[in-house]
């Protein structure tokens, strides 16, 4: 009231201010926007899991919108690759070879591949797998890759 009573000094501040915070709402959504590629991000990396180290720093609206990114992700590759769907998390990196070798970090039960067969994955054992089975287990921090 005083500023449109004629007091141009105070009519400065008031854009000054509002200058401010619109500077500090671009900050904010632009930290947002980050923190959700990042979360984006996790998706791919870790798979449809998370470790409970990551999401105990999320906010329950970030661990929401990334179920509402898992779910639009799963529905977009069921209806991409035919009757089984296609899963795009696989091969990230383009294999060199289509069996590597892995060693076992956690006691994880059995594991079936695609010809039947079971393995038993045990702590510290070793075996020969096909990557596109062993993938995900090896970003869950269940199996590690050695190279020869």
């Amino acid at each position: 009231s005083e500023a449109k009573a004629g007091r141009t000094d105070l009519i400065l501040l008031i854009r000054f201010r509002h200058c401010c915070l619109l500077r500090n709402q671009r900050c904010i959504l632009a930290y947002l926007y980050d923190r959700l590629l990042r979360i984006r991000a996790l998706r791919w990396e870790y798979g449809s899991v998370l470790p409970n180290t990551v999401q105990f720093h999320m906010s329950a609206e970030e661990v929401e919108w990334f179920n509402r990114y898992k779910k639009s992700l799963a529905t977009y590759m069921r209806s991409v690759g035919g009757e089984e769907g296609l899963d795009l998390t696989q091969d990230i990196k383009p294999p060199k070879s289509l069996y590597i070798e892995v060693r076992c970090l956690k006691d994880y039960g059995e594991f079936e591949i695609d010809d039947g067969t079971t393995v038993l994955l045990k702590k510290n054992s070793q075996h020969f797998l096909p990557r596109w089975k062993c993938e995900q287990l090896i970003r869950q921090g269940v199996l590690e890759h050695i190279l020869s």
